[in-house]
């Protein structure tokens, strides 16, 4: 009997029955150098012929390419993508604007809210989802304004239902309006509630790497610290503790909010981020369009600074001349 599976974001039909062993050759792998996730769990070499394969498992083969070069996508929920930048939907002056802004950033992941007044339920209201078409974009619903575990969870099924049976959201539960920080033991809450109910669970969170490590081992997908506060364009207040973060995960780490122009996309990208989500810094830009380009831009050059490696810091000078063969 046959089964499906998901490998490297596509789907592939398999025997039922079948071992990581065998799907390794049949893909003609077998003698290559490669390392292979099972459901986000590492499968060591020497494991893959008792690794039995099962329907709606996630397969992901990776191998080892030169910094910079190659295929680097980030990986969201089993499926690829060229852009690692993610963008919101609201603060533009319309829809218009809207549709060119993320034209022009590049990006495949676009965060909407699930709300009346966005999505254009009403026969009178445009409709969000004519600009960007699920057919052409990732829609990541999101839970901004939900400050109770109840709420959050209730717009994340809702947003199921609209957008026929989509399990991807982007989960905040948030701890007051004047910051705009998330309320972490609301959010631990309604993670495991979501997981549970079968959500793949991107999620806004602090910057504080324990918190990061709870969220990731509830089986959230993705784990997005802030920056700074939401919407306040300060950058990132605290690299270390990002960089922390990003050391000691094994899924996609995105830093949310706070970022103000192109080069704290860069700076988060150059710390080892997968990616960048952003809103306000585009959509409050006098020029939102052009600032989209430059934030597609600083994200793709602080990506490959991190994959080429920066020099070391050093306290004194190092002379970029040789000093052998001087004349003088």
């Amino acid at each position: 009997m046959a089964q499906q599976i998901i490998v490297n974001g596509e789907t592939r039909e398999i025997r039922q029955g079948m071992t990581l062993a065998e799907l390794v050759a049949e893909l003609g792998m077998q003698n290559q150098r490669i390392a292979v996730e099972v459901n986000q769990r590492i499968i060591p070499h020497g494991d893959y012929h008792a690794c039995q394969l099962s329907s709606g498992d996630r397969v992901e083969i990776v191998r080892a390419i030169g910094g910079g070069q190659g295929d680097d996508r980030l990986v969201v929920a089993g499926k690829s993508y060229r852009s690692r930048l993610l963008v919101g939907t609201g603060k533009y002056k319309d829809l218009a604007e809207t549709k060119a802004a993320i034209e022009a950033s590049g990006a495949e992941i676009v965060t909407v809210a699930i709300r009346r007044t966005n999505i254009g339920q009403n026969a009178d209201e445009p409709n969000l989802l004519d600009v960007i078409s699920p057919d052409l974009y990732t829609i990541l619903p999101n839970t901004a304004g939900c400050y109770t575990v109840a709420e959050a969870v209730r717009t994340c099924h809702l947003a199921r239902e609209l957008l026929g049976d989509h399990r991807l959201v982007k989960l905040e539960v948030l701890g007051d309006e004047k910051t705009l920080y998330p309320d972490v033991v609301g959010t631990l809450e309604a993670a495991k509630i979501l997981v549970a109910d079968g959500f793949e669970v991107m999620v806004y969170t602090n910057d504080d790497p324990i918190v990061a490590r709870k969220l990731e081992d509830i089986g959230c997908i993705a784990v997005m610290p802030l920056a700074a506060p939401i919407g306040s364009g300060l950058g990132i207040r605290n690299p270390y503790n990002i960089r922390t973060i990003v050391e000691n995960a094994s899924v996609p780490i995105l830093v949310d909010a706070g970022v103000g122009t192109a080069s704290d996309a860069s700076v988060a990208m150059e710390l080892g981020c997968d990616g960048v989500l952003m809103n306000t810094a585009i959509a409050e830009a006098k020029n939102p369009v052009l600032m989209a380009e430059a934030m597609k831009l600083g994200v793709e050059a602080g990506r490959k600074a991190y994959l080429a490696g920066r020099m070391p810091r050093r306290r004194y000078a190092s002379a970029s001349s040789p000093l052998d063969g001087l004349f003088f």
